[in-house]
């Protein structure tokens, strides 16, 4: 069984969420020898790609990111990849994003994962010129299989596209960020005052705003902690101006940007790890805090109960009052903490890339018979 991954995701994405879901799958599949496994991507700016085994055929070179070279990548790669999948003759073309074009050969199947429906649950929360639901439906529509990422997504997908439920599965994700950092690797993470921890984008429907008005309703909880938002890049001075008019300044609510050892400092150090989001397609950083024995504060909505299942003190992400409640319990209640922690421990037992890869394997192979 051959099967390539397409150049889509790679050409522009230098690390993420996505390409790291691609790049382990295609690597554990690779590992493992159950298929023949490529990544063909000619110019690929991916930092995982380097990474792969000696298993996995990765086919392109890897470029410099440039600003705004996005476009002109993914022109390039379509360019080059055409002649380049026809002479690999794929039993199965995994297209790693949403495309209007189809990159697979005629007489190869057609295989697609769509993450998360939150362009059509809230397309308010992006620019007229994103066009990822149109070319998320021409996607779903050429695939002979769809793969979905949790029983939510999937849902969704069927409701709101039309699909025939035959042709989607539900696969779960994995992850990657474990206790094998190096504590002594990290010397600027840890915080002089207790915190909460944040991490990832911040705006539209992950609703950060409404996890910074729920923290500074409690008077104990702002004099008492902090808030540490990771990644997502700086505040804006949108971001900036509405955290002043709420009286936080200084260092008591602050963005912080690094890589995965630091990331991995922050969660053995959080009082928990706050994760408010309106929507989610999956949710991998719960899984991550989990395997830090970080206690998780979560949303109640979309698949986060899915992922975090008993392991979570779950919140309405639209009740200010409930998220603030829910801060002040985890502070509180220390019996309540370690038992999340206890059960996190567990859960992450059921998420791995190696089972994420079994799993899709098997589609591959029924989408073959």
């Amino acid at each position: 069984m051959k099967i390539v991954y397409d150049h889509q995701i790679f050409g522009w994405q230098k690390y993420g969420g996505i390409s790291r879901y691609f790049f382990e799958l295609a690597n554990n599949i690779a590992i493992s020898n159950a298929a023949d496994v490529s990544v063909l991507s000619p110019l690929f700016v991916n930092s995982y790609l380097p990474l792969a085994s000696e298993n996995l055929h990765v086919i392109g070179r890897k470029w410099p990111a440039i600003r705004r070279s996005g476009r002109l990548f993914r022109a390039l790669n379509q360019l080059m990849a055409s002649a380049l999948m026809r002479n690999l003759s794929p039993d199965i073309v995994h297209e790693t994003y949403y495309s209007k074009h189809r990159n697979a050969p005629n007489n190869s199947r057609v295989v697609v994962t769509v993450f998360d429906m939150i362009h059509e649950r809230f397309p308010t929360s992006f620019p007229a010129w994103d066009l990822t639901s149109r070319e998320k439906v021409l996607a779903v529509q050429r695939a002979d299989h769809i793969i979905c990422i949790s029983e939510q997504t999937r849902k969704d997908l069927i409701e709101i596209l039309n699909i025939n439920p035959d042709y989607t599965s539900v696969v779960h994700l994995g992850f990657s960020l474990t206790q094998g950092h190096n504590h002594a690797e990290v010397k600027t993470a840890r915080a002089d005052r207790p915190y909460f921890l944040y991490v990832g984008g911040r705006g539209g429907y992950k609703n950060f705003e409404g996890f910074i008005r729920a923290f500074v309703a409690n008077s104990r909880l702002r004099a008492g902690f902090d808030v540490i938002a990771f990644g997502g890049g700086a505040f804006s001075s949108t971001e900036r101006s509405w955290l002043a008019q709420l009286g936080l300044v200084g260092d008591h609510v602050r963005q912080v940007s690094g890589d995965d050892v630091q990331l991995a400092e922050l969660y053995r150090g959080a009082e928990a790890f706050v994760y408010p989001s309106l929507y989610e397609g999956f949710g991998i950083p719960p899984l991550e805090a989990m395997g830090f024995d970080c206690p998780v504060v979560c949303s109640n909505t979309s698949s986060v109960p899915e992922v975090v299942g008993d392991a979570g003190l779950f919140f309405d992400p639209g009740d200010v009052g409930s998220i603030e409640n829910a801060l002040v319990q985890i502070t509180e209640n220390t019996s309540l903490r370690s038992a999340l922690v206890a059960r996190g421990r567990k859960r992450i037992e059921f998420f791995s890339w190696e089972k994420c890869a079994s799993e899709t394997v098997d589609i591959y192979k029924k989408v073959l018979a």
